[in-house]
């Protein structure tokens, strides 16, 4: 049985909340939302600044929660820096949830402009409001491929962590379209769905699969699926959606900061083999990184972080 962490939080734990006009969205979703910010014991000056993006149906502030045979985000940032493992840093954990249950961090029209939200607003913000040497991205799932893609595309990342994050569409996203299909398809496509999922007292897993293939759509395209009914793919539209794979835009985004990637060698969504192609491939252009294949699957991986958040701070320490 994991331990039990009843350690207090014992540093600064904050929270506030700004409004942007870059999170205008289609979905009716407010543009004010809530920042989480966590500071360990006695830490003064200017001090890494790293921002965790959560994971699909996840948000940031959710990692401060009280969890059984677990500990917070915070209790681990206090413990790490306490054990030596770490340089003291302020712990940024937003609320990036949407109404279609997570965020890909990119600029969409349907969803709101995360990627510039996340590069221009939240960063003047927390830089108003603390001293800040430098800013690194850490996430699982979707927030780890936000913290990938945003260094790709930005250049104002000291370090990124990715665990776990969406790579290798055809494999992640692609053999998931017909199961979406057969899931809608008795709602009458995707609005029809979407209403059920809005009036429904209860999602069934295979409602939370399709919700997410959907979430990809408004993230990537127009809001519906690159494929007919007969689950034949619609080359223009699906193209849209490989322009934002990770292995795709490796060929066009080279100039990254340091860079942590790691995956479990069991993962449910294939994204071992995304993440192994990709580690291939930057090898083979020399962008350095760091990877490893642990074993494990897409679930129970914070553990993870007792690595990720050291270097990270360390990284952005170094670039200032």
């Amino acid at each position: 049985m994991p331990e039990h962490s009843f350690e207090p939080i014992r540093g600064i734990l904050e929270r506030f909340c700004f409004t942007s006009d870059n999170l205008e969205n289609q979905l009716g979703d407010p543009i004010e939302r809530e920042i989480v910010v966590h500071i360990p014991p006695n830490s003064g000056g200017s001090l890494p600044c790293i921002i965790y993006l959560a994971p699909f149906t996840g948000t940031g502030f959710a990692r401060a929660n009280w969890r059984a045979f677990s500990e917070t985000l915070p209790q681990r940032h206090e413990r790490l820096v306490r054990e030596g493992k770490m340089k003291p840093s302020i712990l940024v954990m937003p609320d990036t949830f949407t109404s279609l249950g997570g965020n890909q961090f990119v600029n969409s029209e349907i969803i709101g402009n995360w990627g510039s939200w996340l590069n221009q607003d939240l960063r003047k913000e927390i830089s108003n409001r603390y001293g800040v040497s430098g800013f690194g991205l850490v996430g699982k799932s979707s927030g780890g491929y936000g913290a990938l893609v945003r260094g790709m595309k930005d250049d104002c990342w000291d370090a990124i962590a990715c665990h776990s994050g969406d790579c290798g569409f055809e494999l992640l996203f692609g053999i998931e379209m017909a199961s979406t299909l057969t899931q809608i398809g008795p709602h009458g496509g995707e609005k029809g769905f979407l209403k059920h999922i809005k009036e429904t007292p209860s999602m069934s897993s295979d409602d939370f699969h399709a919700l997410m293939i959907l979430a990809m759509s408004a993230s990537y395209s127009d809001g519906s699926l690159p494929v007919d009914k007969n689950c034949k793919f619609d080359d223009d539209k699906w193209a849209q959606w490989l322009e934002w794979d990770p292995l795709r835009m490796i060929e066009t985004h080279q100039n990254l900061p340091p860079c942590w990637i790691d995956v479990g060698d069991k993962d449910q969504y294939n994204i071992q083999y995304g993440l192994r192609q990709l580690h291939t491939r930057m090898d083979e252009l020399g962008i350095v990184h760091e990877w490893e294949e642990f074993p494990g699957t897409h679930s129970g991986i914070d553990h993870r972080l007792d690595l990720s958040l050291p270097w990270l701070a360390s990284k952005i320490e170094s670039a200032s």
